[in-house]
């Protein structure tokens, strides 16, 4: 099991390893992004990027996952001078072994750097037949069963009496940001299809999910499913700071029609009857890397689009 770093007694280490590493220009970033798996490539179009490794700021841990970097990248993004932003290459999972309050923590350091906007990226599976891979979804509500069975980020001591002890979650996603999104897509001139809206089923991970636990998650309502950024979610709301989610479809969640009947091949077999043996389908990480790759020039350009917005 993974242990997290033991962190500060408060913020200020943090912040005060990061600003050490900066410029004074870089040192108040407006804008946050945190990117998914196969990602990371945003900090290309960066201009004047400064890297800051995790293990140079106290209190982060590091991430273990293929495809994720352990990294803050800070520079300028969009137009003229450009905005100020940072982007965590690489973020924490639960799954790796890293308590809640590690996964959240990098969110709650960019709110004391200064960020108002943050924009979340993930790679996640459809579960809804009507949004194919590839397609980048909106974020616009989620369903999150880690939390309602006991595993929120927000349980435990509050960090700072002046946030809110009971955090409503219906506007959780900034329709001002989603707003935005579309608006950057239209400049781009992407197609109608390369866009959906849709609502984000976390869950803990780090197993894929079952048939039928894909089939209740479609059931109850959600279009995409990850292992991930509900947690991020709720911290920077906590903080205040404007969200919007962007899922890319990597793949599909294997969801099949009707199960194999082995009794039936048995009886089949004994009958002297040849049964052809299909073939399971699963998924891969190498496949969600691949699709991450594959659509992230477009993610990075639409993320762009919307910083230069603000």
């Amino acid at each position: 099991m993974v242990h997290s770093s033991a962190k500060p007694t408060s913020f200020q280490a943090s912040i005060d390893a990061i600003k050490s590493a900066l410029p004074p220009n870089l040192q108040s970033p407006r804008v946050g992004i945190i990117c998914g798996s196969g990602l990371s490539g945003i900090v290309d179009v960066f201009r004047n990027t400064v890297i800051v490794p995790y293990e140079n700021i106290p209190g982060f841990s590091k991430s273990t996952v293929h495809g994720h970097k352990s990294s803050l990248a800070f520079g300028l993004l969009g137009e003229g001078e450009g905005v100020p932003v940072i982007a965590m290459l690489g973020r924490f999972h639960p799954y790796e072994g890293h308590h809640l309050s590690s996964v959240v923590y990098p969110i709650r350091v960019m709110a004391k750097l200064g960020v108002k906007d943050v924009i979340i990226t993930n790679a996640a599976g459809s579960l809804n037949p009507a949004i194919p891979v590839g397609t980048i979804v909106v974020i616009q509500d989620h369903l999150a069963l880690p939390n309602l069975t006991g595993m929120n980020p927000l349980l435990g001591p509050h960090t700072d009496p002046e946030l809110p002890r009971f955090l409503p979650l219906s506007d959780a996603y900034s329709p001002v940001l989603r707003r935005l999104l579309f608006l950057a897509a239209h400049r781009l001139q992407l197609e109608d299809s390369a866009l959906a809206e849709g609502t984000y089923a976390w869950v803990s991970g780090p197993t894929y999910e079952s048939p039928a636990e894909g089939r209740f998650l479609r059931r109850v309502g959600a279009d995409v499913v990850g292992m991930s950024t509900v947690p991020e979610v709720l911290a920077a709301r906590e903080e205040g700071l404007n969200v919007m989610v962007l899922s890319l479809v990597t793949n599909f969640v294997v969801i099949p029609e009707t199960y194999r009947s082995i009794k039936e091949e048995v009886q089949a077999e004994l009958a002297g009857k040849k049964v052809e043996q299909p073939v399971a389908e699963t998924v891969s990480h190498e496949e969600v890397l691949a699709i991450g790759t594959e659509k992230a020039g477009v993610l990075m350009k639409l993320v762009e689009n919307v910083v230069n917005s603000l």
